[in-house]
């Protein structure tokens, strides 16, 4: 069954990526100008991806569309629709922040999520017009809500293939545990960490990357936390890197993300000249 469901998603591919691609691009022209509202979206303030959370609310709420209408209570229906179109409404925009930072096959995936939800959401909105134009209880508006909830399903299920399969806004760092061990740092065969720019290093299987002021030694994990970017390649702007693939961006001193699209702190290292002497050690830091 997943494999057949995975093939039938990604036959989608032939309209979902050309649409996925021009959306992206508006998407993108548009958020990043409002770099406040899209953090806001986005749900760093939550410290948890926002569209995750909020879509469970206009789910919830539709299915008691659906069991009104079976006990015969079409009032409570009613107002039950109207909250359940206005939340899917709202989901959308955290949907949409999130849509303009994926790639890739994701981003078609994303695409066919998005789609399927705006067929759900125009079907619903029918059957509202339908329910609040009559005072009498009529089969088409009640066919049409259980359509719909068929379509919001399977828009779910591709959601999630997106977010569990796909990885998109999951935490790049999730099951990397503090490490209590000081490791050797592998500068690459440079004698010394230069000084005032951004440099890659090795710490046993993971990579850094180090500002260096002096002797104080500033390092956090090289692999962005949002999308696994190289942070070395990225820019520096007064104490804070910024990812080069979405902008996301991290305070040098302690990994905590001051912008989106991370949603996540970044793991940050202590540095120290090695005891045994000659070189550079790192362990990550608590917390």
């Amino acid at each position: 069954m997943a494999r057949f469901l995975t093939r039938l998603i990604d036959a989608q591919a032939f309209w979902a990526k050309p649409l996925g691609d021009f959306n992206q691009r508006w998407l993108s022209a548009l958020l990043h100008r409002m770099w406040t509202i899209k953090d806001l979206l986005h749900g760093r303030w939550l410290g948890h991806p926002l569209h995750a959370a909020s879509t469970d609310l206009p789910i919830g709420v539709l299915t008691l569309v659906i069991v009104f209408d079976l006990i015969g209570q079409p009032g409570a229906a009613d107002v039950a629709l109207i909250a359940g179109v206005v939340l899917m409404g709202l989901s959308a925009l955290s949907g949409a922040a999130d849509y303009s930072d994926t790639d890739g096959t994701a981003r078609m995936r994303a695409t066919v999520h998005a789609t399927l939800m705006v067929v759900a959401l125009v079907l619903y909105a029918i059957s509202l017009a339908m329910r609040l134009g009559s005072v009498e209880v009529q089969t088409l508006p009640i066919v049409l809500s259980v359509v719909g909830y068929l379509v919001l399903t399977a828009g779910a299920f591709v959601g999630g293939d997106v977010a569990y399969v796909l990885g998109n806004m999951v935490n790049r760092h999730a099951f990397r545990g503090a490490g209590t061990k000081w490791v050797a740092l592998d500068l690459g065969g440079v004698d010394d960490i230069p000084e005032g720019q951004l440099f890659k290093a090795k710490a046993g299987a993971n990579n850094l990357v180090i500002l260096r002021t002096g002797e104080t030694i500033l390092a956090l994990h090289e692999q962005c936390a949002h999308a696994g970017g190289p942070l070395s390649q990225g820019a520096l702007l007064d104490g804070v890197v910024e990812c080069p693939w979405h902008g996301s961006r991290f305070r040098l001193a302690d990994g905590h993300a001051t912008r989106g699209p991370t949603v996540y702190d970044q793991p940050s290292y202590e540095v120290r000249r090695s005891e045994s002497g000659g070189g550079w050690e790192a362990r990550r830091a608590e917390g």
